[in-house]
């Protein structure tokens, strides 16, 4: 056992009670192991988390979505509101990747917030949270359904959705890596498609599309970089460009899934934070540069373009991508892009129904869901994949309604429910970097350390709150009120509030105090485990630079060990 009389002055009493107990009951910490992490298998090799964070919840959002931006909005305004809205994710992934480094379980979102917050907040985030993942199941394969329509058949819609649906179940009754082979081939997929376009839509604008048309900004001029919505005038294109928000957000919903993954993750305190560097280029390029550019290609006024999906128009007929090809002349890419298409959108609903079992696991594991959601066998809780399974039927609501009904509900329903959750995450960090700061913990202890933070957390919290909280505001304008425009955004509000307050009166939780904030339960085994994996040796320079070891690998422990946040037998 290493000597704790120098942890005692680097951490503070606080700290330091809890090393010593450490030092006397590792059994006991043993027994909180199997109890709160479970026996899921850290099965997920650098390459799987690398890709989850670069391609694992790009689906219909970006490819298909962002053309109801673009019709609304306009080219700039579409621009600004994935820049801003991948500004504010970008926050809470940096608030998410350090409390998962400094504690890594399966899906821990809602123990977080449990042990920072209050236990009502952990009951209420892991219940919303798996229902937001989960409730992207049936949305994706809602999508897949109506890109298949693309390509005439007679095939009942019915069997197109058992055959995209039953896949996603049976390869989560498999092994974690399984599902980690399955996302690296359609990340690989996804990332070569969005490159591709990306590049088609910058000759295309300089003219070098078959049609040799010079387009550059021209539509930024006729009809104009702005829509307008309800109103006319500089309120009008307000109004349109905060009614984007909601989709914008949708089109980045899950991103986030890479670190609830970092409890089944190889080396997470190496991983993880490769990752969450990686989720900014993902950001940069993939959303906001590939808007841009298709925004400088289409016209927010095409006809091809305006209420697409409304009007019932199948397969990719909506994305903007798609018409800005057509537009051009090129033949032969539109069947090739709704296959990419409808492969992004099965690979995403694989994603969250991955997702959704792991935070729902944690919420079983944590106490504050019904046992049998604990069973799990050869690390995969069969419960959670089968929980999940019964909700993601409502996909099958397509059989007897129009599918572009049925995505316009759950969609907006889920872009709610992850602006409520974003906000409970950005909030659960405030009070994590608070109690750190108030039992003595510094920062250079942790293996990662977000820059910036914690004002990131704050922007997230008001601007996440603000967004969910306004973006119905059009339901009240004189003849716009209906169930339709105001259930789906504002439904999940008095929701979550009615779990919030009937869990913590009901069980008398207490706001936890940054005194009693337990930073270190469960966090030994870990410890240990770090010192068993390898350090990867870079492979050429980018490795070096990417992979310094001031911030990972055996670096940080080595920093943690310093400060007396792990034990050597």
């Amino acid at each position: 056992m290493t000597s704790i009389s120098k942890d005692i002055e680097a951490i503070g009493a606080k700290g330091a009670e809890h090393i010593q107990s450490e030092h006397a009951g590792d059994l006991k910490d043993f027994e909180f192991e199997q109890r709160n992490v479970g026996t899921l298998q850290r099965r997920l090799k650098s390459r799987h988390v690398q890709f989850l964070a670069l391609s694992g919840a790009i689906g219909t959002g970006l490819f298909v979505g962002s053309g109801q931006v673009l019709s609304l909005a306009g080219p700039l305004s579409a621009f600004l509101a994935y820049l801003i809205t991948g500004g504010n994710l970008y926050c809470v992934i940096n608030s998410m990747g350090e409390m998962a480094t400094w504690l890594p379980l399966p899906g821990a979102v809602p123990v977080y917030a449990a042990r920072y917050v209050d236990p009502a907040l952990g009951f209420t985030l892991g219940w919303n949270y798996w229902y937001q993942f989960a409730i992207g199941v049936p949305i994706e394969v809602t999508a897949a359904a109506i890109i298949i329509d693309y390509w005439p058949n007679a095939v009942p819609k019915v069997v197109w959705i058992t055959i995209l649906f039953l896949p996603m179940v049976i390869i989560n009754c498999f092994p974690v890596r399984i599902y980690g082979e399955a996302e690296f081939i359609f990340g690989a997929i996804k990332l070569t498609t969005i490159v591709g376009l990306i590049i088609l839509m910058l000759v295309i604008t300089l003219g070098g599309a078959p049609t040799g048309d010079r387009i550059g900004f021209r539509y930024w001029v006729n009809p104009g970089p702005m829509g307008e919505y309800l109103k006319t005038g500089a309120l009008g294109r307000f109004l349109a460009f905060w009614k984007v928000f909601i989709q914008a957000t949708f089109s980045y919903g899950g991103s986030e899934m890479v670190v609830i993954a970092a409890g089944e993750t190889e080396n997470p305190r190496r991983n993880i934070p490769k990752a969450v560097r990686r989720i900014f280029w993902r950001i940069a390029i993939f959303y906001v540069v590939s808007i841009f550019l298709v925004g400088m290609c289409v016209s927010r006024n095409d006809p091809r373009l305006l209420d697409a999906i409304d009007r019932g128009e199948p397969g990719v007929a909506a994305s903007p991508f798609v018409i800005a090809i057509a537009n051009g002349g090129i033949r032969a890419l539109p069947s090739i892009i709704n296959a990419v298409v409808l492969s992004s959108a099965w690979s995403a609903g694989n994603a969250f129904f991955y997702a959704s079992t792991r935070i729902l696991y944690a919420t079983a594991l944590d106490g504050k869901a019904p046992r049998f959601l604990r069973y799990e066998k050869w690390g995969i809780p069969y419960g959670c994949v089968g929980i999940t399974s019964a909700l993601s039927l409502l996909v099958y609501l397509n059989v007897s309604s129009h599918s572009e009904d049925v995505f316009f509900w759950i969609s907006n329903l889920s872009s709610v429910s992850t602006l409520i959750v974003w906000t409970s995450v950005s909030i659960t960090y405030i009070r994590f970097y608070q109690g750190m700061k108030y039992q003595g913990i510094p920062r250079s202890a942790m293996p990662y350390r977000a820059p910036f933070q914690p004002y990131l957390a704050y922007f997230s919290a008001i601007f996440s709150a603000t967004v969910a909280f306004f973006n119905g505001f059009d339901c009240f304008f004189p003849g716009k009120f209906s169930a339709k425009t105001f259930v789906p955004p504002y439904i999940d509000i008095p929701i979550f509030a009615c779990l919030f307050l009937g869990y913590k009166f009901t069980m008398g939780t207490k706001f936890v105090k940054k005194d009693e904030m337990d930073f270190f339960s469960g966090k030994a085994e870990i410890d240990r485990l770090e010192q068993t994996w390898e350090e990867p040796k870079p492979r050429n320079f980018l490795g070096q630079f990417g992979d310094s070891p001031r911030e990972f690998g055996s670096g940080s422990h080595n920093r943690m060990l310093d400060y007396g946040f792990s034990i050597e037998e």
